[in-house]
């Protein structure tokens, strides 16, 4: 299905900005989480509240966020991670000011036609993870994205999603209730976000998978079908996730050597490595998937052509048959004088038994051939 139209307020009431195409649906919310995390445990939660209630980057809001982010620059386990949805561009600027990200990288992260793509600065200190996020919906059979830009820098995580599609509240909730593992610092929150936006990727390839299977059967069954149109419909929404997965094999294979963002921590390395081995295996999956559709597409054309070519071999046999008897009755109808058999009780018996006999002597010739 791909990406959902985003001039449109999509989501609950209240959970989604429209904010990006220069309109803002009523209510909506921009911060859609904020939090400051010492070691592992969340801290200042008051401004942390106030934020949240406000939910939109207004100067207040900014000067809260930048009370926190000053507060958390002491400490590598000390860290802010902000979730925005939506943000106008004057919004995401603001804050984008106070965390010191470069102006290219807010545009990127509002374009919700971008590629996905990966940035780091030249000093390492900051990085831009772009992903194309996706859900597999069951009713279609179709995959719907979305956009989420990971910005990570000196003691900040910040995501801006653009579409409903990969909200993070889970991914928050589940990282809160590991504080061993949140104490690694921002790289444990990378994880976590990627680790659920990948295994999405292999949820998605995994459903992909299935309706291949089940549309190989029918392709491949004795009943010839044109499924042409099915393998079109797969191949696109396949074609949907190769563009979500391809631009991040470099990623990945950043994430398997233990580099992202400059040298990952020994105690993260096996959770990044299993992440990127993850990325690797489903953009495996989406090349394997394409080969395969390509091939049934050949297949099915093959065999769908076969069957024209059989049937045209019987339209031709059973034409034949009609000729003979067509080419003997219109000799009798030009009513000659000089035609004895007509003048005789068995002449028109003879005409209909040399009819018959003709025809099924080409009937049988057609059968050892094959053609019937």
């Amino acid at each position: 299905m791909g990406l959902r139209d985003p001039r449109r307020c999509v989501g609950r009431k209240g959970s989604l900005s429209c904010s990006w195409t220069g309109r803002r649906c009523h209510h909506a919310v921009v911060i859609v989480g904020v939090g400051r995390y010492l070691r592992g445990r969340e801290v200042d939660l008051a401004q942390a509240q106030l934020i949240r209630r406000a939910g939109t980057l207004t100067p207040d809001t900014v000067a809260l966020i930048r009370a926190m982010y000053v507060r958390s620059t002491s400490d590598y386990a000390d860290f802010l991670w902000i979730a925005l949805a939506g943000p106008t561009d004057q919004e995401l600027t603001s804050l984008a000011e106070l965390l010191g990200v470069s102006p290219p990288w807010v545009e990127e992260a509002l374009n919700i036609k971008q590629r996905a793509k990966a940035e780091f600065s030249a000093d390492q200190q900051r990085g831009l993870i772009l992903f194309k996020t996706v859900s597999y919906d069951e009713e279609t059979s179709g995959v719907d994205t979305g956009q989420i830009t990971l910005v990570l820098g000196p003691s900040f995580v910040l995501t801006v999603r653009l579409g409903p599609i990969g909200a993070l509240s889970r991914v928050r909730a589940e990282l809160v209730d590991n504080p061993e593992f949140l104490a690694l610092g921002p790289l444990a929150a990378v994880h976590a976000i990627m680790d659920a936006i990948v295994d999405d990727y292999l949820s998605a390839t995994d459903e992909i998978g299935a309706d291949i299977d089940t549309l190989e059967e029918q392709v491949f069954s004795p009943r010839i079908t044109d499924d042409s149109e099915a393998i079109y419909r797969l191949k696109r929404e396949n074609l949907e996730l190769r563009r979500a997965l391809a631009p991040l094999v470099p990623v990945a294979q950043r994430l398997i050597s233990g580099t992202l963002q400059g040298e990952i921590p020994a105690g993260l390395r096996p959770y990044f490595h299993d992440v990127g081995d993850h990325l690797t295996r489903a953009h495996d999956y989406v090349e394997s998937y394409e080969n395969l559709l390509v091939t049934m597409l050949h297949a099915s054309n093959a065999r769908h052509g076969l069957q024209q070519n059989t049937d045209m071999r019987k339209i031709a046999a059973y034409a034949a048959m009609l000729a003979w008897a067509t080419a003997i009755a219109g000799v009798y109808g030009m009513n000659f004088v000089y035609m004895p058999e007509l003048d005789e009780v068995w002449g028109y018996p003879f005409a209909l038994i040399l009819m018959l006999g003709g025809v099924l002597w080409i009937h049988r010739a057609f059968k050892r051939s094959g053609w019937l």
